[in-house]
């Protein structure tokens, strides 16, 4: 879930906005026909979209993994900047959602790259080999550790993990929050925060991204 919580005064995310977010057309009508959908605010923004698109590229990946799909936007953006030979396996539950994304991955001539499983993400990771090269985690946050763990088991040496909604519209920086997801984001917050098998970044996009590097 993207969210977009105000970390930078309005005419600052503007000016971004104009200047450094490059959306391709065929995302831009996904995110059009995201809109009305139910929870259209877990989609990922656009800016959110361009950087892993390009840490895709930056790194050569082939293998890509993600925990959380959605309508499909983030899985787009990722086939879009893979080679032809890439591929990213995407772990959903919900048959109803990335039906919306199906057929704008086919539009833009990416669906073979795209292998979803419909399913329990924790399921379909048992169930994987490695390598991958990168992952993005955006799914339940109250499993966020269990995700960050098997894919860390699933990355190569030199592999990315994204990580959304980080910063939780701020609420992690609230000492007296006390509910589930704000909890069990503040854990995983600073779990991988001492966690010397990565190193780290958590960058104020969207709603906050981290990015832990496997050592």
């Amino acid at each position: 879930m993207a969210g977009r919580a105000p970390f930078l005064p309005e005419k600052i995310s503007r000016y971004i906005a104009e200047h450094a977010v490059r959306e391709a057309p065929i995302l831009a009508e996904l995110r059009k026909a995201t809109a009305p959908v139910k929870w259209s605010g877990m989609q990922i923004g656009a800016d959110q979209g361009n950087l892993m698109a390009l840490l895709v590229r930056l790194m050569g990946a082939k293998r890509c993994l993600e925990i959380g799909t959605y309508t499909g936007y983030s899985a787009l953006a990722v086939a879009l900047a893979l080679p032809k030979d890439g591929s990213i396996v995407c772990c959903d539950i919900s048959e109803e959602f990335t039906s919306v994304g199906k057929p704008f991955w086919k539009k833009a001539g990416v669906e073979s790259k795209i292998d979803l499983r419909i399913a329990p993400a924790l399921e379909t990771l048992k169930k994987l080999k490695g390598p991958f090269d990168f992952a993005f985690i955006d799914a339940d946050k109250e499993n966020y550790w269990k995700y960050f763990e098997r894919c860390l088991e699933l990355l190569r040496p030199g592999g990315l993990i994204a990580v959304d909604n980080v910063l939780w519209s701020g609420e992690v920086a609230n000492p007296k929050a006390k509910d589930a997801m704000t909890l069990a984001l503040k854990e995983f917050n600073d779990r991988v925060h001492k966690d010397e098998r990565v190193d780290i970044v958590m960058l104020p996009i969207g709603d906050g991204v981290t990015l832990a590097l496997k050592r």
